[in-house]
């Protein structure tokens, strides 16, 4: 199994994606565990879905 490059992991207030090969943090603080962001992320990477994940998370924070 190859080794996953984005991780979720837990921040006070939330969580956070942690790019493993660029060593930062990618995107914004969920307060929720993005779980299907982060397959997407690591799976097939279709921009619109990615896209798409973006704006419900972000959705959700309001």
């Amino acid at each position: 199994m190859s080794r996953r490059r984005y991780v979720a992991r837990g921040v006070p207030g939330g969580y956070r994606i942690r790019d493993g090969k660029g060593r930062r943090w990618w995107g914004d603080r969920y307060a929720l565990c993005p779980d299907d962001l982060l397959a997407e992320l690591n799976g097939a990477r279709d921009p619109a879905r990615i896209t798409a994940l973006l704006k419900r998370y972000r959705a959700q924070k309001r």
